[in-house]
């Protein structure tokens, strides 16, 4: 049967889908730009797994082949980043949350601590930079605000990442994108000359998500969400803090912003903010990897999610499956379905 007479049916009860799900697994379409609305990434049936995906999670085990051969001398293996791409891809079932309010998607590396809030500047092994990011924040706070104080109207270069994020983020949460998917937006990065110089010179090791300064205007506040994944931390470093009434919560543990200072969170717990007060928020967000992942491990998943997004963008031209088994498995799938919905 076709795809859209499969999808006709999707609407049939919960307990069957959770059948279906049992035998067949948690299957999440292969990644996705849209951060982790509840305490799981959205699942779908096997046979909502596209051709295309299939393509990507193939190209995806040739590279980790490539990587694991140049670490493996090294004495560094990539076993967790395997598991990863099983759960993501949903051939095993999805993580559970360590503790309260832990809530990891399907995008997961195990055994890696978990914790709400960290504290960089009592760990400077694990994060060397941060001492010098707050040590030059004043730099970093002046450019900005004379930047946005320099015209009313620059604060149109504020734009909300999309209209789901408006959503979560609310309409009073805001971005100016120095960097997203590794990439630096050459055009927002002449405007903080200064900013971009002392973020390229500390060796931070950005994660996918990216740099960007954040707005909160004064009455607003982003909703209890997680991002879900686990190997990722956020830093927020204080650049205009309101006096009173201006905090994020983590994992239900409350902290308010300190101008100049950083504070930093695991963004795969619940976590929400708001701001009472009468003034602007303003901090500098850097997400960087978990520091308890290998450079294999920081290599691989560079590799995955730059593999993605070239898949995302049609930089990758679609070419014919090399393992015909899985188009046989969708064939079962969609088979058991009819059978269990009384589909024809």
């Amino acid at each position: 049967k076709t795809k859209s007479n499969i999808n006709t049916r999707a609407m049939i009860s919960n307990d069957v889908v959770l059948i279906l799900i049992s035998i067949f697994f948690n299957v999440s379409i292969a990644f996705s730009n849209v951060p982790i609305r509840n305490k799981r990434c959205s699942v779908s049936p096997l046979s909502a797994l596209t051709e295309r995906q299939m393509q990507f999670w193939e190209d995806v085990e040739e590279g980790l082949n490539d990587i694991e051969s140049l670490y493996k001398p090294k004495g560094m293996n990539i076993d967790r980043v395997r598991r990863f791409t099983k759960s993501a891809s949903g051939e095993i079932p999805p993580p559970t949350g360590s503790q309260p309010f832990h809530q990891p998607c399907e995008e997961y590396i195990e055994g890696l601590t978990a914790k709400p809030f960290w504290s960089v500047t009592e760990n400077l092994n694990l994060f060397p930079w941060a001492v010098d990011l707050e040590a030059q924040a004043d730099i970093i706070a002046t450019e900005f605000m004379a930047k946005l104080q320099s015209n009313q109207e620059e604060k149109n270069i504020f734009a909300g990442d999309s209209v789901w994020q408006n959503q979560v983020m609310g309409g009073g949460w805001s971005a100016v994108r120095l960097m997203r998917l590794g990439v630096w937006n050459a055009e927002n990065c002449k405007e903080f000359p200064n900013t971009y110089e002392i973020l390229r010179s500390l060796d931070i090791p950005f994660a996918v998500r990216g740099v960007c300064f954040a707005r909160q205007e004064p009455g607003s506040g982003v909703k209890p969400h997680s991002d879900g994944r686990n190997f990722i931390l956020t830093s927020h470093l204080g650049i205009q803090i309101p006096l009173e009434g201006c905090w994020i919560k983590v994992g239900g543990e409350k902290q308010n912003w300190k101008e100049g200072k950083l504070t930093t969170l695991d963004t795969s717990f619940e976590h929400s903010t708001s701001n009472s007060g009468d003034s602007e928020r303003h901090v500098l967000i850097i997400d960087f990897w978990h520091p308890e992942l290998s450079e294999a491990e920081r290599v691989s998943l560079d590799f995955i999610y730059d593999l993605r997004n070239k898949f995302e963008s049609g930089q990758v031209p679609v070419r014919k499956l090399r393992a015909p088994s899985l188009q046989k498995q969708e064939e079962g799938f969609g088979s058991l379905w009819n059978k269990l919905t009384g589909g024809s």
